[in-house]
């Protein structure tokens, strides 16, 4: 198990919208993450800034790049595009973060 953290931006006036979208989940989603290792997934948000800062206990770092070649996860960014900033192909712009410390 390893453990990954990253940052993602909303624009501004999207917090209500982005957290009605996940609450549900779309089904097909979560079975794809569960199929590809991902176990732990919290997403917070930053109120001052508006970024969020993803978590998640991932299998390998292999299963968790290949989510982005399954045709819901691209559905799925095109679905959350209009909330938060993207890449030219509507994945969200995600900067990876260092882990520095950790107390197991």
């Amino acid at each position: 198990m390893f453990r990954k953290a990253f940052k993602m931006k909303l624009y501004s006036g999207q917090l209500e919208e982005y957290i009605r979208r996940h609450n549900p989940i779309w089904e097909e989603l979560k079975q794809v993450l569960k199929s590809h290792g991902v176990n732990n997934y919290s997403i917070f948000h930053d109120k001052e800034t508006n970024y969020l800062f993803g978590y998640a206990e991932i299998s390998s770092e292999e299963q968790w790049e290949s989510i982005a070649k399954t045709a819901i996860c691209r559905k799925w960014w095109d679905h959350m595009s209009e909330l938060m900033e993207t890449n030219a192909d509507n994945s969200p712009i995600s900067i990876n973060l260092e882990e520095v410390f950790h107390l197991p």
